[in-house]
This record gives structure tokens, sequence and C-alpha cells, in this order.
């Protein structure tokens, strides 16, 4: 049967339908209405399925009520709207009620009261708008869907959008706004997505969502809430399938200008958020509470007028790759018995501490970065419990990590830089911190308060205004592996009845003593090395009895002072290039417990003014090292560039020297820095200037900030190994202790590899550098220099060495023009020319010369200048009145006899 069109148009004779209610009346199910332009007061109820087409276009028919109280538009069945406008009498009634069928209004306006979809009905609505309402807008409670797409919903007394019921509402590019109550709100087991949408100063929430409600929210803007702009206070949970997805998910959204948090989760609400900005909040950009749960994941929270991000009650809450800037609270806050894991994430500029746990709370940070804070990078408080793996803080005005209360943290690999204080332990709980590098901080780099016990372990303190580390009052925490350099007050500095446990420690470039132990301090200290300390290395205050076991003292004025009264117990401790010694030289006898009492002269203050006495004498007038200057990075390259041949090796440093550039560059703003292994293998004959390049690599280092002073220690064979069982290990010890902040250069190093099954000390010693490597990565750079066959036999002998020397740099001999250009550099050093013959002469005595396994590279050509010079010298003493042009003068004859 074919459709029908019926024609409504009032005041026509004959072929039209005066209402709109006669013409639906007379049509059957498929035939369309098509409406002439002009308002039509009545009450229609269409219980057929037809299309009402507005037939001049939309805006040109408005249906309007005859009567308030009830719906202007019924619609019981499926059924079409076009271009149709619908205006109510009665703003809290509906003006458009669906109770059944698929309904679809296109280019259709409901004003006057809202649009109501009711059982098991459902809508689609596209390019329509519905205004002047009082409760709300849309109210959607069906088994059905509804679908409201390019759509604008505005001067609402109540809510926007209500999805209730079961219903499934998709709404797509579409505008709440002028709404006195929450831009959309979804309850019940009802399920909404939102897409492209915005909605703009709601009075209350932007979006509401409530008990067992699911919510997708895919690229909207949510502008200027009253209350909060997404307030989530009960929700599916999500599972793990597409099907069963629920709770709240918010991708590539913007909340800005929320009257309280941008996003807040509480009672069971469930909330992930993706790829999101949410700024300008007056209360927290991000909260949650209750039993919570909630995912933050590559977002971008700014500007709360309080803390960043806020989880409390019960609630749990996984944060990924998330940034957290200029908030007026604290970046983080977590309290109460909240669980929060933080990972690869950045907190700036708050105005309280970056991240604060407090309460019964727990947290994990993982690669946190935290930048610019008056008071603390992270803080944990009363019962708060930290896991902290891989953190940086940057530029905090107090400390970079502060543990009080009975908080328990374990912290693995964190990097303070700048602020008043590196870490702060007066936490009564349990805290273990290892792998910590505190760089140049006003104040102390550790301080362990009064009656704490902290744990430190391959620690390290760089630049600290007053000491490396402070241990107060009745404190006992043990210290192992420590590295302290060059703070201006003393390196560890213990108080009254402390009881510290230190072993392994370095404390050098302390601007006083390398261990100040005050009045009635205690402990005790083995194994430990002090160097270039101002004040004597030791100082044993008055009533002090602390126990100092093997300890070496190297590279400074005085190695022990003592107050009267004070009573140390001294074993087996050491003096090396030690102006005023107490204690021996390493090896030699009289290293017991016997003291001498200090005189008044012996005091700090004494031990300063000796210092500055001296500070400007030279390494051969009193032992002690000069100051080390921060040499040009571009003169240094310069340097190297001037090296003859070398081509491939200069352009790896260069590229080296970029790569640690960025390092540096990554590390000043306050980003973890990428693996880098600094260590080196330079595989090449002798004589190809490896030893000089090793010597400008460190310089280099020193330069780009890698490495604290960045001399050259040459060490071998009979350097490392020792000559019976125990003797290795302190042997090869002591070489590494003298390289700290420099490079160790280790040439043939192959030669520590024993041969098969031999019962040689080599082994020892590689096990050993292998150890300090590690406990000291950032301290020492080691360059392992030989032929290169044997260079990767050496390397392939131990797991440890290959994973550690994973950088090769070849030195390629030299050819016979870079062995003339070698001969006539040290001339223009050492004042000689070299006449145009001699130089054509040195080029065929090179291309003569045997390149076997006595042939020396560089060695070969500065050796054969030497016996040009003396050859030179012997012809000129000949002459009876030799001009000055003979004395600097090579010629052919001065050459050696051929090889």
């Amino acid at each position: 049967m074919t459709a029908a069109t019926h024609r409504v148009q009032p005041g026509a004779r004959r072929g039209a339908y005066r209402t709109i209610s006669d013409a639906v009346r007379a049509a059957t199910a498929g035939d369309e209405i098509s409406i002439a332009a002009g308002e039509y007061r009545e009450r229609v109820l269409i219980d057929r399925q037809v299309s009402l087409v507005a037939e001049d276009g939309p805006g040109t028919v408005t249906i309007v009520a005859p009567t308030p109280g009830l719906p202007v538009l019924e619609i019981a069945v499926s059924a079409a709207f076009s271009g149709i406008a619908v205006l109510g009498a009665d703003r809290q009634r509906p003006v458009v009620l669906v109770t059944g069928g698929a309904v679809e209004l296109a280019d259709c306006q409901v004003a006057g009261g809202r649009l109501e979809i009711l059982r098991a009905s459902s809508l689609r609505m596209t390019r329509g708008a519905v205004r002047d309402a009082a409760l709300a807008g849309v109210h959607a409670d069906t088994s059905g869907t509804v679908a409201l797409h390019d759509g604008l919903i505005e001067d609402i007394e109540g809510t926007g959008v209500v999805v209730a019921g079961t219903a499934t509402a998709h709404l797509v590019a579409t505008t709440v706004r002028e709404v006195g109550a929450s831009g959309v709100r979804v309850r019940g087991d009802a399920r909404a997505e939102l897409s492209r949408c915005e909605i703009v100063a709601p009075g209350r929430n932007g979006l509401l969502v409530e008990e067992r409600a699911a919510v997708t929210v895919d690229g909207c803007r949510l502008r200027d809430a009253s209350a909060e702009a997404v307030r989530v206070l009960g929700s599916a949970p999500r599972g793990s399938g597409e099907e069963e997805a629920g709770g709240v998910r918010i991708t590539g959204t913007e909340v800005s200008g929320a009257g309280a948090a941008g996003v807040l989760a509480t009672g069971t609400g469930d909330v992930l958020l993706t790829e999101c900005r949410i700024r300008d909040c007056a209360a927290a950009a991000v909260a949650v509470d209750g039993e919570a749960r909630l995912e933050v994941a590559d977002c971008l929270l700014t500007g709360a007028r309080a803390s960043g991000l806020v989880a409390r009650g019960s609630a749990r809450a996984e944060v990924r790759g998330t940034t957290v800037r200029g908030t007026a609270g604290n970046g983080i806050l977590i309290g109460e018995r909240a669980d929060v894991r933080v990972t690869d994430s950045a907190v700036r500029d708050s105005a309280f501490s970056g991240v604060h746990i407090g309460g019964d709370a727990v947290a994990t940070l993982t690669a946190v970065r935290v930048t610019a804070t008056p008071e603390h990078g992270i803080g944990v408080t009363e019962r708060g419990r930290l896991t902290l793996e891989d953190c940086w803080t940057t530029g905090c005005g107090m400390s970079g990590l502060h543990l009080d209360g009975y908080a328990v943290a374990t912290a693995d690999g964190l990097t303070v830089r700048g602020g008043q204080s590196g870490v702060t332990a007066q936490s009564a709980g349990e805290v273990r911190i290892r792998d910590a590098r505190v760089l140049a901080v006003e104040r102390s780099g550790f301080i362990c308060g009064e009656g704490t016990a902290p744990e430190l372990t391959d620690c390290r303190v760089t630049g600290a205004g007053t000491a490396g580390v402070v241990i107060a009052e009745k404190a006992a925490p043990k210290l192992r592996g420590l590295l302290i350099g060059d703070t201006e007050g003393s390196g560890i500095v213990v108080a009254r009845d402390a009881e510290p446990a230190v072993s392994g420690a370095t404390v050098t470039g302390a601007g006083k003593n390398g261990l100040f132990v005050g009045e009635g301090g205690k402990g005790r200290y083995e194994d430990c090395v002090f160097s270039a300390t101002g004040f004597p290395a030791v100082h044993v205050a008055t009533g002090a009895r602390p126990v100092l076991r093997a300890l070496l003292v190297r590279d400074t004025e005085d190695d022990i002072s003592l107050d009267e009264g004070a009573e140390p117990v001294v074993e087996d401790c050491a003096s090396l290039r030690v102006a005023h010694p107490v204690w021996p030289a390493p090896g030699t006898s009289g290293t017991g417990p016997a003291i001498r009492t200090a005189s008044a002269s012996a005091s700090p203050v004494a031990g300063a003014t000796a210092q500055a006495a001296t500070a400007t004498a030279d390494a051969t007038g009193d032992g002690r090292p000069e100051p080390v200057e921060v040499e040009s990075l571009d003169d240094l390259l310069a340097e190297l560039g001037e090296l003859v041949g070398l081509e491939r090796v200069k352009h790896d440093v260069a590229s080296l020297v970029k790569l640690m550039q960025m390092v540096r560059r990554r590390e000043e703003a306050g980003l973890a820095a990428p693996p880098l292994s600094r260590h080196l293998v330079f595989a090449g004959n002798p004589g190809t200037g490896k030893t000089t390049v090793a010597r400008l690599y460190g310089r280099i280092l020193a330069a780009v900030g890698l490495l604290e002073r960045g001399h050259l220690v040459e060490a071998d064979r009979s350097s490392l190994v020792g000559e019976y069982v125990g003797h290795t290990g302190p042997k090869t010890q002591r070489v590494f202790e003298e390289a700290m902040g420099g490079v160790l250069f280790i040439d043939e190093a192959y030669s520590l590899t024993p041969a098969a099954g031999s019962n040689d000390f080599g082994h020892e010693a590689i096990a050993t550098l292998v150890k300090l490597m590690e406990d000291h990565r950032d301290s020492v750079v080691v360059i392992v220099a030989g032929y290169p066959d044997e260079m990767e036999h050496f390397i392939d002998s131990n797991p440890g060495l290959a994973s550690r020397f994973s950088r090769t740099l070849l030195f390629e001999d030299y050819d016979t023009s870079e062995l003339v250009e070698i001969v006539e550099h040290h001339a223009e050093r050492h004042q000689y020319l070299l006449t145009d013959a001699a130089r054509e002469t040195l080029t065929a005595y090179f291309d003569e010369m045997p390149r076997g396994d006595r042939f020396g590279n560089g060695r070969s050509a500065r050796q054969t200048f030497q016996a040009m010079t003396e050859r030179q010298a012997y012809r000129v003493a000949e002459l009876a009145v030799p001009e000055e042009t003979d004395l600097v003068t090579l010629r052919p004859q001065d050459l050696p006899d051929w090889p």
C-alpha cells in the first residue's frame, strides 16, 4: 500500500486539514503529514506511525499548548518530526511526552516545558533545542535509548538532562547552558555517553553521576560550574571487557572554572580520567573520597585554588603520566586511609608541599618529579606509609623528602636538587633510604631527627650549604656507603647521646670536619675515608665516646683533634699525605687505640686557621690537591680537536658530550635522567693516544658537571692485585678512592683476567671493581684500555663488566702523514723547525718503519723526534760559530738510522 501525504493548512477550503490532530486521525501507518507555516494551538496525540514535516522548513511551524498542565505533543508510537517547534504553557510539566516507540526529532524546538521519554520508548533528536523549562530540560526514564545530536539545552530552572532508570543516552556535540542545577544527571542503572559536548555555567554540577550509573565522556568541555564540574556519588564498577564497562570514563575533556572540585568521586564512585585538562577550580582539580576508585592517566591539572589531587577516606587512586601545576595547596594530598599510586608524573609550583601523605594513607611514588614548592617536595606525617622509587625534587623551599610522626618510608633512587635540606627523617617509624642523591641544598643533605633510627644506604650529598648528614640527639641511624662531597660545613655531625652505625662512608672537600662527634656523642664509624677537609678530618668533643675503626684520612692538614675529656676508641686508623698526622701511614705499625689528647690549638677553630694559612699552597708544598677550576667545555673540545688523527674517536667523544649535555639539562629541569653508562673501553695498540684522551675525557665530564674534579688516576695490574689473600680488595678500593670525582684509567686491563685454572687474585680485583662501580656509579668513571682482541676477551670474562662497559672507542693506528704531523707538533712545542727536505725524508722514514708488535704509533713518533733533537745537538756542537737558525732547524741528516 502506497504511503499518502496529508496536508495541514488552516483556512484552506479543500485538499487540506485545518488541524494537525485531524490529519493524524486521517492518516494510516507510514503516511506523511505536511504542515503549512503557522501557529497551531492544539494538543496533538500521535498514536500511529506517521511523519510530521514543516512544509516551509525549520522554524515555520509552532504547536502551542491550548491549556496548561497537559503535554502539547504526546507520542505513543514510532514517529518522525522535522522542523516542528512545540511551545508549552507550564514549565514544570512535560511539553513533549514520549511513551512508546522510536521517535525522531530533526530540527525541532521544544520550549515552555521539558522533553520527557518514559517506559520503553526511544528518542533521537538532531539539531534541536530544549529551552525554558523547570525541573529538567530533557528527562529520560526509559529502558530505551535517547540520542541528542548537535543540540542545545538552555534556560532550564532545574537540570539540563536527566538520564534515569535503565535508559541509555548518547549526547553528541550538544551544548547545555544556563541551567539552575546540574548540566547532566545520570542515575539509577542508566548509561550515558557524552561526546564533543559543552556544559557551561551550570548552577550546580556539570555532570552528576549517582547510584549504579555508568558514563563515558569524550572530548567535552565543562566550564564554570557553580559546584563540582563532575561529581560521582556512585557508579557501576568497571569491568575488564567492553560489554562490562561501567563507572565513569572521561577522555580528552577540558574542565575549567569549577566553583568546587573539578572532578569529585565519592561513595562508591569509580572514575577513569585520560588525557584531560582540568584547570582553575576553586577546590581540588581532582578529589576522591569514601570507597571510590580513581585512575588518572596523561592529564594536566593546573591552577587549583586548593590541592591539585586529593585522596581521602578509603579511596584508591592510580595516577600515571600526569602533571599537577600551580596549585594553591598541595600538589597531591593523600590522607585518612587512602591508597594511591603515582607513576611518571610531575608536580610543579604548588603553594604547599608537592606531595603530602598523612593519616593512615599509603602512597607509592615511582618516577615522580616535584619542582618549585616553598615547602617540602614530598612530606609524610602521622602514620602515612610511602614507597618511593626513582623520584626527583628540585627547588623545594624546605626538604626534598620530609618524614615525621610515625611515618614509614622505603625510598630507592631519590634525587634532591636545591632547596633548604635534602632528606629530613624525624619519624619514629621505619625509614629505609637507598641510592638517594642530594645536590646543592642550602643546609644539610640528610637530617636524622631526635630518637630516630633511619637506614641510609649508598646515598650521596654534594655541595650542601652546612653539613652532609646531621644526626640529632639519641638518634641511632645506620649509614652505609655514604658519599659526601664539598659541604660548606662538616661532612657528618653527631649530637649528644646519638649512636649511629656508619660504615663505608667517603667524605671529601668538607669546609669543616669530615666527622664531628659532639659532646656526649657515641656510635661506630668503620671503613670510612676522609679527605681534603678544612678542619681536622675527625673531631671528638668532650665526653664523646665513638668507636673509630679502619678510618683513612688523606690530603688534609690534621687527621684528628680531641677536646679535653674526649674518649674515642681508635683501631687500625691511618693517614696519607696529612701535614700533621696523629695516625700512621697505611700499612705501618702503631695503629692501636692509644691517641693523644688534643690541646687548645688542636680545636676546630685552630684547624680552620691552619687551613686558611695554607689555602694557597700547591700540592707539592703541603701534600694537598690544588683547587679544581671548572674549565670551558669549548676549550676542552678544541684541545681534543687539536690532537693528531683519531677522527673516529673525536666523533665518538663529541657524540657522548651531546648526550651528557642532554642528561645534564634534564637533571636541571627536574626530569629523570635516562640510563647512561659513562664507563668506556679504549681499544687500540700502544701509542694511539688512549691515555691522553682519557685525561681529556675526565676534564670534559667535569666541565659538563657530571664529575666533581675530572682528574685522572692511572692504574695497572700491579696497582690493583695483591700478593696474598685479603690484600687485593683493599688495594683496589684504595686506588678507586683516589679516583673519586675523576677517571680511573686501567691500562692493559686484560692482565687482570686470570689464566684458566689459576689461583690468581685478578678475579678478586675485577669483582671489587664491579661492586665499587655500582656503589659509586655517579662518582667515578672507569676506562679500561688495551689491545682490541684482548679487551674483547676481558669484557666477556665477567657479566658485571659486560653490563657496565657498553661502549668501546676504537683507537686506530696512525698512518704516515699523522706520524709526521705528530713530529711537527712536538717540534713546534719545543721551538724547532723542520726543513722541507727533512719533512720529505721523515715521510719516507715512517713509510719504511716496520708496523709489527714493537711499533709504538705516537710513541714511535715522539721517540723519533727525541732522536732527531739529540742528533741535531751533536751536529750543531761541531759548528765553530753556529747561527741562531742552526739551533732550531732540523735537517734530513738529523733523522736516526733507518729501522
